[in-house]
């Protein structure tokens, strides 16, 4: 087997996350990427395992000194991956998922052109505010800026290896998984 980079990215709200988690829990073998960020860390998260939580100032040193395969500003933000991380992951032949936006993840597919990217599309752009008004996450004001990403994203999101539509979830996810499959030597736990 040989190591292999898959990436999820998707618009706030496609389900980009929960369809990650799912695929995680099928393969239980597959290295998660934890992104580092300077977002404030929320209530139910844990430093290390959602998120490397840095200080503006750390983001800004480990971009200096190329310690980052990708980095995106978003919404007044920093997010990154370290490629310390990505590089033993593929020494040591493990497969890794990465949960990224969509810049990040054409930015994976450069440094790492054998990447798999898998965009995950929302049914449609009401069904996309809907899910992200029902997260209650954000006030309006981060809301509009969220939304205002969407066409940017979908635009790029074409030119992804393959593109599901999240318009049922358990049917993505075994799309999604299929694709995982796929392209590894994986089996998942309930092959």
């Amino acid at each position: 087997m040989h190591g292999k980079l898959i990436v999820i990215s998707a618009p706030s709200g496609s389900g980009k996350t929960t369809i990650a988690n799912a695929v995680l829990r099928k393969f239980p073998s597959i290295l998660f990427s934890v992104s580092a960020t300077t977002r404030p860390k929320r209530s139910d998260e844990t430093g290390g395992k959602e998120y490397f939580f840095l200080t503006k100032e750390e983001f800004q040193a480990k971009v200096k000194q190329g310690d980052l395969v990708e980095w995106e500003e978003i919404y007044g933000d920093l997010y990154g991956t370290l490629k310390s991380e990505v590089d033993k992951a593929l020494a040591a032949d493990r497969v890794m998922l990465f949960d990224v936006d969509v810049k990040g993840a054409l930015s994976i597919k450069r440094a790492y052109p054998e990447a798999v990217l898998i965009f995950v599309k929302p049914p449609s752009f009401q069904e996309l505010k809907e899910r992200l008004r029902n997260r209650k996450t954000e006030n309006e004001a981060a809301l509009a800026r969220r939304l205002e990403r969407v066409p940017m994203e979908l635009q790029l999101g074409e030119r992804f290896d393959y593109q599901v539509v999240n318009d049922d979830l358990q049917r993505a996810i075994g799309e999604v998984e299929h694709i995982v499959r796929e392209h590894t030597e994986l089996d998942s736990i309930h092959s």
